[in-house]
């Protein structure tokens, strides 16, 4: 049977869904269930990763440190991973604590044409002996060949894996075979699959990236998770170990673990409505989803059409002023006339 890692970014991704306000007490419980049922990777801290907590892409409830406190001082069995994106997270300010805290796993994110950027956190976290993974986010935007360069380059400054996210929820599956593939034929290390929801793909996109050689699949209680969600963890291990895979879950305590999470994470469960298929579509971040629809009932302008706009500007992570911008100019074509 072919081994797939889970590893579960509730903690981290479905952060989005509730503008980053976990506590440490939300964190201390759902390590202790998801602890329990096995999953082998959990990630925790701001929805953007650690560092990030910032007016522009939302404040955090509390500090990255308390959460990984919290959730080192339950884990027992678990790696504790973290999501970091270079400029948002500095090595000395933001990386080196969380790892003399015992954070295990650090995934070094960046747009996915920005490989480069993640070479001084990538080295610096394997320089400590702990784990680093590479993560090329809104990896629609990029012909697979770019993507393998990139991927490669990660690589060489020593990730011990590469995970392709699908952070708009973009992919259909005939796409993420064919990227899936090549990068398995090309590196060395792992390939994993970080899939959202908006279009409806998130198990289908994990399936077909796990039968292309991807060997880490991420998944969220419940689909916690930025837009429309993640592909759902306990849909998705099932799933793969009827397919034949092996994860090592224990299937009824994740099932215990996803009902905590409904009952104390979510404020409402994450679903595919109208505006995440648009998001999807337009292929623009997932997260991007609550600020829009604040700011176009500001300015009173569709939604819709900001995403579009948004999505023909190539927006991503870290420019959400420029959803201001766009709402503003929507305004303006509407009314004929400024606020």
């Amino acid at each position: 049977m072919k081994k797939i890692t889970i590893s579960d970014p509730t903690l981290r991704d479905g952060s989005h869904a509730i503008k980053h306000q976990l506590t440490a007490e939300q964190v201390s419980r759902y390590c202790a269930a998801i602890d329990k049922a096995g999953v082998p990777i959990v990630e925790v801290g701001h929805g953007n990763g650690i560092g990030a907590s910032s007016i522009q892409v939302g404040l955090s409830g509390e500090s990255d440190i308390k959460l990984l406190e919290a959730a080192r001082s339950t884990l027992k069995h678990a790696k504790l991973g973290v999501h970091c994106i270079p400029g948002f997270a500095t090595i000395k300010k933001h990386i080196k604590p969380a790892l003399d805290l015992g954070v295990d796993i650090v995934r070094c994110a960046c747009h996915c044409t920005e490989a480069d950027t993640t070479r001084n956190h990538i080295t610096f976290v394997r320089e400590q002996g702990k784990q680093a993974f590479g993560v090329l986010m809104m990896a629609h935007m990029a012909p697979v060949d770019i993507l393998v360069e990139e991927a490669m380059k990660m690589e060489s400054y020593g990730a011990e894996a590469v995970i392709i996210m699908d952070s708009a929820g973009a992919f259909l599956p005939n796409r993420i075979e064919t990227i899936i593939s090549r990068l398995c034929d090309t590196l060395n290390v792992h390939v994993g699959y970080h899939g959202h929801n908006n279009l409806g793909m998130g198990i289908g996109n994990s399936i077909v990236a796990a039968g292309a050689g991807a060997t880490i699949i991420d998944g969220t209680a419940r689909c916690f998770g930025a837009g429309a969600g993640n592909t759902q963890l306990e849909i998705l291990v099932p799933v793969l170990e009827k397919l034949g895979y092996s994860t090592g879950i224990d299937f009824y305590k994740l099932l215990d673990a996803a009902d905590l999470a409904e009952k104390e994470l979510l404020q409402s469960a994450p679903r595919v409505k109208s505006i995440s298929v648009v998001s999807g579509l337009s292929g623009v971040f997932s997260g991007f989803t609550k600020h829009v629809e604040r700011i176009s009932k500001e300015y009173d302008v569709d939604p819709r059409d900001v995403f579009f706009k948004l999505g023909e500007r190539g927006i991503i992570a870290g420019q959400e002023d420029m959803i201001i911008e766009e709402a503003y100019a929507l305004h303006q074509k509407k009314t004929g006339k400024p606020l």
